[in-house]
C-alpha cells in the first residue's frame, strides 16, 4: 500500500497551496490535506492533524504548517515515518516581529472588509519575477479571502515556540526545503536548520519566493518524491 502523506498547510492557506503535489505524488502515496483553520494552540493544531492520521504516515508541512510538523515530531515522533519541512522556521518570534503580529491582529478585529495579501504582503511572499504573475496571485488572494480575518487572526497569534532543542533528535529521514528568494524564512534560516537535523537533506528552490509550491511545484514534488524513496 501507498503511504499516507499528510500535507499541512500554512497561514491563511487550504488545499489550494497543495494542487499540484496532489496530482504529482498520487501514484506513489496518499496525499491528504490537514485543516489547521480552528485550532487556537499549537498544541490543538497538531491534534488535529494527528487526528486524520495513520498509525505511520509521512508529513509535510508548509510555513506555520512546517511549524505544527515540529510539534508533532514532539508529540509523536515514532509515527511520523518521512518528515519535509518547507519554508519555515523552527524559531520563536522575536519581540518585534510578535507585536507586529498583535498589531495586525488588532487591525483586523476592528470594522472593515478583509481584502486578503495587498501588494506589499505579494511582493513579500512571492519571488520578484512571480508577483506580476496574475495565476499566482489570483490562487493566493483566492485563499486568503476564502478564509478570512478571523482565521488569520487566529494563526497570527498562535505561540511560535523555539524548536532548536528539538530537531537534533528527529532520525527519520527529513527534507528541508525553501525558496532561494524567501524573505519571510530565508535560505539561511534553512541552512541551519538542516545543520540541526541528522543526515537532513537541504534544497533551495531557485526563483522563488516563500509560495514553493505554488512558485516551483515541480521542484517541490520532485523534492517530496525522493523524499518518498528513501528509507
Amino acid at each position: 500500500m501507498t503511504p499516507q502523506l499528510i500535507l499541512v498547510p500554512g497561514l491563511l492557506n487550504d488545499a489550494e497551496l497543495w494542487r499540484d503535489q496532489i496530482r504529482d505524488l498520487a501514484g506513489i502515496a496518499r496525499p491528504v490535506v490537514a485543516d489547521i483553520t480552528r485550532a487556537e494552540t499549537l498544541g490543538a493544531m497538531a491534534r488535529d492533524v494527528l487526528a486524520i492520521a495513520e498509525p505511520q504516515f509521512a508529513l509535510a508541512g508548509f510555513s506555520l504548517g512546517g511549524i505544527v510538523a515540529q510539534e508533532i515530531m514532539r508529540m509523536a515522533p515514532d509515527r511520523v515515518t518521512h518528515l519535509a519541512l518547507l519554508d519555515t522556521t523552527m524559531l520563536p518570534d522575536g519581540p518585534a516581529r510578535a507585536a507586529e503580529r498583535r498589531r495586525q491582529a488588532a487591525i483586523l478585529t476592528g470594522p472593515g472588509r478583509f481584502h486578503g495579501f495587498g501588494e506589499r504582503l505579494l511582493r513579500n511572499y512571492l519571488a520578484p519575477a512571480h508577483v506580476e504573475n496574475a495565476e499566482m496571485v489570483a490562487r493566493v488572494r483566492g485563499m486568503t479571502e476564502r478564509l478570512g480575518a478571523e482565521i488569520f487572526v487566529r494563526q497570527s497569534l498562535i505561540d511560535r515556540p523555539d524548536s532548536r532543542a528539538l530537531l537534533p533528535r528527529i532520525t527519520c529521514p527529513t527534507l528541508v526545503l525553501c525558496g532561494a528568494f524567501d524573505l519571510l524564512t530565508p535560505p539561511a534560516l534553512h541552512r541551519d536548520m538542516a545543520r540541526l537535523i541528522p543526515g537532513a537533506r537541504l534544497v533551495i528552490v531557485p526563483d522563488s519566493g516563500h509560495l514553493t509550491p505554488i512558485e516551483q511545484p515541480l521542484a517541490v514534488s520532485e523534492a517530496l518524491a525522493q523524499l518518498l524513496s528513501a528509507a
